[in-house]
């Protein structure tokens, strides 16, 4: 890697490329190739690691001093074993300085002192992110990328083969989705289908016609216990689950092959969705012996 020191007094080339990480923001990034395929920040060394080993290609890095040596052997290492003829490892930028220069200049701590731009990769379509899973999640309208980033964390840990993203759902390679996911984003199958040309439903059409049964997280008259033996006897089943503040909408609940409840006390009718999320995963991961 190319390591490159700074201060307030480096020149204009230098400090235009650190104001991709901390002036631009996420939506800007996402377009920045257009019509090519953008970028993505990450955050915090394990994330970054994950990543990689993902065969994400790093465009630059930014690095505390006191981490510098550590970061950059680790990530060569990984580099070069995962994608040894992609790009030269020598060639991607390292941009390394204080803590009070990076601050004094960002007026953002850097999470574990590391940061990196890596170069977006074109999303497989629905039917090839699903081929071969029996347990996958939609998120439909999930915004929040918090939210998102917990999702895929429990998608993982709890033996969700893919993810879905329909509607306004955040970006699960947004800075934060991956960092509160500790990686988790780059661990798993996902894609994010489009809303230009397509109704509220559709994906539930097309899943269907995958041989995958419909599970809308929701509550209506018809709806059943997210432990009900139905749910754990399909052999393909997809769980839906909604906005943070409206649910699902009505036509997505009436066009799914179930609507699924978790039991609530009295006087409580919902979980957060990241909550509600890690409860619905574990149950429809359970198989009877």
């Amino acid at each position: 890697m190319k390591r490159i020191y700074f201060n307030i007094g480096n020149d204009t080339e230098q400090i235009a490329e650190l104001e991709l990480y901390f002036s631009i923001n996420e939506a800007q990034l996402l377009h920045y190739y257009e019509p090519e395929l953008g970028l993505f920040a990450v955050e915090s060394p394990m994330v970054i690691e994950r990543a990689l080993l993902a065969g994400y290609e790093p465009r630059s890095f930014i690095m505390l001093d006191t981490v510098a040596d550590e970061m950059i052997r680790k990530f060569e290492e990984i580099i070069t074993e995962v994608q040894p003829d992609s790009f030269s490892v020598d060639d991607i930028p390292v941009y390394i300085s204080d803590y009070e220069t990076i601050a004094g200049l960002t007026g953002v701590n850097i999470t574990r002192g590391v940061l990196a731009l890596m170069k977006r990769r074109e999303l497989p379509s629905l039917a090839e992110v699903v081929k071969g899973c029996t347990r996958i999640a939609v998120l439909d309208d999930v915004e929040n990328p918090t939210n998102v980033g917990a999702l895929f964390r429990s998608a993982v840990a709890l033996g969700i083969e893919a993810v879905v993203l329909t509607g306004a759902s955040s970006d699960p390679l947004y800075r934060r989705a991956s960092r509160v996911s500790v990686g988790n984003v780059f661990m798993t199958k996902w894609t994010k289908l489009s809303n230009k040309g397509r109704s509220k439903s559709d994906y539930v059409h097309e899943l269907q016609e995958l041989g995958f049964k419909t599970a809308a997280m929701a509550l209506s008259d018809k709806t059943i216990d997210i432990s009900d033996k139905c749910l754990k006897d399909e052999e393909r089943l997809a769980i839906i689950l909604g906005n943070e503040g409206v649910g699902l909408s009505d036509e997505v609940i009436g066009e799914s092959n179930y609507v699924v409840k978790i039991p609530m006390a009295e006087g409580v009718d919902s979980l957060n969705v990241a909550a509600a999320s890690a409860v619905a995963f574990w149950e429809i991961t359970k198989r009877e012996k």
